[in-house]
């Protein structure tokens, strides 16, 4: 496997307005900025010297940032493609011209329920719901490609259908299904979590959906098991099934990426295999990303698959899948340890415990 980054999701600022039950992290609009628009420019010469990765410019939100197309503007120069994650509520007119020309190639909605009670809920804001559908609006009248991103617990996994043919209704180019990570705030709701045998369910539902669908582009994201699930459902109806890949994913054909393909860089110049997970591999203000990526414990760690423990260790899926590795850290202490959300027994383990 190649592990060169592809995907680097970048937090321009910890400083929110929604106050999210789920967010990694517990942003707020007290949370300082982050790097200055020559540091982020610094970080971008960097990157682009040795790699050619899709760049995200996330938050918090970072609309909150007045500079933030100047940041996109430069990269777009440099010849990254550049990315928006935003939460949609200060999108307006104004702001798609801007991104336009600052080069953006596709944006990142937020939605988390079909109707404005559920995603209100969620988000902990009333009017959150009418700013991502009014963004979307807005981002399909300027010609500007965007994603949803939508993220369940028990609170609101009746309504992933829904939220699913929203989706489709809004006009997205892809709708990404987010089985949440509890880190930053997400810690607080662990008994909210979608119990594994739901999990394991909406997996199923999601491959019947994806080899249906040809609208949209589908994917479930932060639940490696699905690249066992569709193998699984796949061999045992006898046919192929093909995945389409977004111009602007990763493009890889694994579950979890994170240190592999991906990178999280937050608003303090750590470096993290991906958003969702807590230990970081370095700092930008004190080494160069390529010698974070290159030399990093962490990272290598995370690259040495025979080193993975448990069920995980010794599943024949490990090179699809590799089970959630900020998931495995949250629940079990050790990143390495099996992922916790998984109902599947491998055939090695079935065989000597005689299940």
């Amino acid at each position: 496997m190649d592990f060169e980054p592809k995907w680097i999701a970048w937090e321009l600022t910890g400083r929110c307005n929604l106050n999210c039950i789920h967010c990694r992290a517990s942003a707020s609009l007290s949370e300082e900025n982050g790097p200055s628009t020559t540091e982020a420019k610094r970080l971008l010469d960097d990157i682009s010297k040795y790699y050619d990765p899709v760049i995200v410019l996330s938050g918090g939100e970072p609309l909150l940032r007045e500079d933030v197309f100047d940041i996109a503007s430069y990269g777009t120069s440099k010849g990254l493609r550049m990315c928006l994650a935003t939460n949609g509520t200060l999108v307006t007119d104004e702001i798609c011209e801007k991104m336009k020309a600052s080069g953006i190639k596709i944006v990142a909605l937020s939605l988390d329920g079909s109707k404005e009670e559920i995603h209100d809920n969620f988000r902990r804001q009333k009017g959150a719901f009418k700013g991502t559908i009014n963004a979307a609006r807005l981002l399909k009248k300027h010609s500007i490609p965007f994603i949803i991103n939508s993220s369940f617990t028990k609170r609101n996994q009746a309504d992933i259908p829904n939220v699913y043919k929203l989706a489709k209704k809004l006009g997205a180019t892809a709708w990404y299904m987010f089985m949440i990570v509890p880190t930053g705030r997400g810690k607080e709701i662990m008994e909210e979590l979608i119990s594994r045998e739901d999990y394991e369910e909406i997996l199923k539902w999601h491959y019947t959906m994806e080899k249906e669908e040809d609208e949209i582009l589908v994917r479930p994201t932060c639940a490696p098991q699905y690249y066992r699930v569709f193998r699984q459902l796949a061999k045992k109806e006898g046919r192929e099934f093909k995945r389409r890949n977004l111009s602007f994913s990763t493009g890889g054909n694994k579950g979890c990426v994170a240190g592999q393909l991906i990178a999280f860089i937050d608003h303090k110049g750590n470096v993290h295999p991906c958003s969702y997970f807590p230990e970081n591999a370095g700092n930008i203000k004190e080494q160069s990303f390529k010698e974070i990526w290159e030399n990093s414990q962490l990272l290598r760690n995370l690259r040495n698959f025979k080193i993975y423990k448990g069920k995980c260790g010794e599943c024949e899926y490990l090179m699809v899948c590799g089970g959630c590795r900020a998931r495995a850290y949250a629940v079990h202490g050790d990143y390495l340890a099996e992922e916790p959300y998984c109902t599947y027994n491998p055939i090695r383990i079935v065989k000597e415990k005689n299940l």
